[in-house]
């Protein structure tokens, strides 16, 4: 499946004392820690949407973190291969499709597009790899067959549906992602979508697998009955085909900690001889709205299609995200959009400006913020800075304004052109 537009990312001068690697907080080992190689290809996942509500500011503000760790990356001279997956195969899709009167492809066609613009308005770099979870169901089903080769695959004795589960307790690692203790997992699986009290599993937290055909229910051919895959599994097999071996980081909302990318990371652990699925994890706040959690089941959700046909620059949407830093919950305010306004007029001003102060320190300042765990609302700063200094008259380099726009478009994805 085509994702949206590529953006070109300028090539920019190196600086002088800046590090030459990248860090970001990895919640597996809970420090703050290099990511992606010294040098070749550093390997992306990211979980991609349900295909309904989209593109809402918690949507967004993850998808744009992600965006700025490439960025920073290509920066680094790395580069990047990126996969994404789209869960237009789900329970919430399905359910949303019946309360609707909507088929659940035209629901999710319709909302995938949506998606395509909003990720080109805010100049999100696309991934090389952007697949359906329909269009992926022979690679999960290679995953199944070493999973079931390897007695880690079960079907329950339900004498309804014999679906297939994951055993988790054989991981020895399990829980080394989210370092949540058993209740907690337990409350967590069962709050998100998991069935710990169904009868016939082998123990509480054992994943399903591949779900078998219920009726009405669309499904797929299989070596193990009709039917439709688990998420996790799903996720699993499109990120170690497309992006082969151990992934780099796999990144997603701090929501999906558990259990899904600890499933993640033991299903691949075990369909892949052993070895780590991914070298990191990264996980981006929570955003909630004017004093509530934004949420799908609440209905209070803020979508950036909204903002843009209530005439928000999408440069705007963007330095509204990123003045709050990824591992942080905040809350959006409508108020949000108007401190956007004036930091990007004064910003336009500056870039447009005849002269300036030197580009070369605020460029290194620019980079140290987002080489050290992507502190975007640091960066913010450093550019209000050096626009402050520009159009309050100082500096006389005719050729710093064309410099720093270059530095905040390569790093922030901010452009005005």
């Amino acid at each position: 499946m085509r994702a949206w537009t590529p953006v070109a990312v300028p090539a920019l001068p190196p600086s002088r004392d800046v590090p030459d690697q990248v860090q970001v907080w990895d919640t597996k080992t809970q420090t703050l820690r290099r990511v992606g190689p010294r040098s070749g290809e550093a390997t992306l996942y990211v979980c991609g949407i349900t295909p309904y509500d989209a593109t809402h500011l918690g949507h967004a503000f993850t998808y744009l973190t992600f965006d700025l760790l490439q960025r920073v990356w290509i920066d680094t001279g790395l580069t990047v291969r990126y996969a994404q997956n789209i869960t237009d195969i789900d329970d919430p899709l399905l359910e949303r499709a019946d309360g609707t009167g909507v088929d659940w492809r035209e629901l999710a066609a319709s909302q995938i597009d949506l998606f395509r613009e909003d990720m080109t308005a805010l100049r999100v770099l696309p991934p090389q790899h952007y697949v359906a979870a329909t269009d992926a169901m022979e690679l999960v089903e290679s995953v199944l067959v070493r999973l079931q080769k390897s007695g880690l695959l079960y079907r329950v004795e339900d004498p309804g549906f014999r679906d297939w589960y994951f055993r988790t307790a054989h991981d020895a690692y399990f829980g080394a992602v989210s370092h949540l203790d058993y209740a907690e997992q337990l409350a967590q699986f069962a709050a998100k979508g998991g069935d710990p009290d169904r009868e016939g599993k082998k123990e509480r937290l054992d994943a399903l697998m591949w779900r078998l055909e219920r009726p009405g229910e669309p499904s797929w051919a299989s070596r193990f009955g009709q039917g439709r895959p688990g998420w996790h599994v799903e996720c699993t097999a499109i990120a170690q085909h497309y992006l082969a071996g151990t992934v780099s980081v796999q990144g997603g909302g701090a929501d999906l900690a558990f259990p899904h990318h600890e499933m993640c990371a033991s299903i691949g652990r075990a369909a892949n001889d052993g070895n780590p699925f991914a070298e990191a994890y990264v996980h981006v706040g929570m955003v909630g709205l004017e004093g509530q959690k934004m949420s799908k089941s609440l209905g209070n959700l803020e979508l950036v299609s909204r903002l843009r046909a209530k005439g928000v620059a999408a440069p705007v949407i963007r330095l509204a995200l990123l003045a709050h830093h990824y591992r942080h919950d905040w809350e959006w305010f409508a108020t949000d959009i108007g401190t956007a306004q004036r930091r990007a007029d004064a910003w336009e001003a500056a870039f447009r400006a005849s002269r300036g102060t030197q580009a070369a320190p605020m460029i290194a300042g620019l980079r140290r913020a987002m080489r050290t765990d992507l502190d975007s609302p640091k960066a913010l700063t450093i550019v209000d800075e050096w626009v402050s200094a520009v159009l309050a008259g100082d500096g006389d380099d005719v050729s710093a304004p064309a410099q720093v726009a270059a530095a905040v478009d390569a790093l922030l994805g901010i452009s005005f052109d």
